[in-house]
Order: structure tokens, then sequence, then C-alpha cells
């Protein structure tokens, strides 16, 4: 919160008001539709600060996943005996995904990235943006998630 001092205009009256401060996080939640959740439990797993906020829990698990501008997740694999995976569907900001060995690919709304089982990637904001994605686990067999190295800030630092 912050006080600011307001003159009454043509009667010289002076009276404080205490006013909201908007933050980032708040400017970047008017601009979309999803909530952005709370701290992300997972945050041990991810360079910055990232939000975690449950879209659907039944049928199709579907979380919204926000990264604060240079947060990202650490290489990881969705395992699966069969099936398995994960969507991730950009709803806003800037931020990119990269398969181990492969070059980055840019993340912008609406950008669909389909990613198999035992395919080890990672995912995060431009280092100038906040970045939002929704991520849905695709249903399989023995499905698990190993959680591995954090990407260097050499290697993050190649994306600009």
């Amino acid at each position: 919160m912050s006080e600011k001092i307001v003159q009454t205009a043509g009667r010289g009256e002076m009276r404080s008001e205490t006013t909201e401060a908007v933050t980032e996080k708040d400017k970047y939640q008017n601009t979309i539709f999803f909530p952005i959740g709370e701290e992300n439990p997972y945050g041990e797993f991810f360079v910055g600060q990232s939000y975690l906020a449950p879209v659907s829990k039944e049928q199709v698990p579907v979380f919204n996943v926000t990264f604060e501008p240079g947060c990202r997740n650490n290489w990881h694999i969705h395992h699966a005996k069969s099936g398995g995976g994960q969507m991730l569907i950009c709803i806003g900001g800037r931020g990119y995904y990269q398969e181990w060995g492969k070059e980055a690919v840019e993340m912008t709304p609406g950008k669909v990235i389909n990613i198999p089982a035992e395919v080890k990637h990672w995912h995060g904001a431009a280092p100038d943006s906040w970045f939002s994605h929704l991520a849905l686990e695709v249903a399989g067999e023995e499905t698990s998630n190993e959680w591995l190295e954090a990407v260097s800030d050499e290697d993050y630092g190649k994306l600009s």
C-alpha cells in the first residue's frame, strides 16, 4: 500500500488517501484469462519465481503455469510405460520450449507444444517477459516426472 496527499481543487484542503500498489504480477494478470495462482510448490525445480493455478483436476488435469521474466524450469522428462507426455498451450507473454540437443522454440499466445513421453526438455519465460502456459498431462501407464539439472545461465543467455 502507498499513501498520497491529495489537495481538493479550489478549497485548499489536504487529505491523505491510502491506495493499493499495483504490482507487475497484477498488471500481467489483467492480460490473461486464467488466474496466475499461488507460488509454485515445485519451485525447487525452477530458476526464478513461478506460479501454479489448477484449471481442472477432473478427467484431464490442466494447470496454468506462470513464469516471471527470466524464470525457467529445470530440464525434465515425463516418463511413461505407454502413452504419457505433456501438452503446453501458451496463453500469455513470451517464452521458450527446448528439447535436449535441439534449438529452442519461441512460445507466444496460441502456440501449442506436444511433448512425447521420454523427451528431455525445459520451458520458461523470455528474459524480458512474463509467460504463461496451460500444462495438460497426457494419460499413460506408469507415469512419473524426473527433474534434472537446471538450464545454465550461459545456455539460457544464448536465447536472447
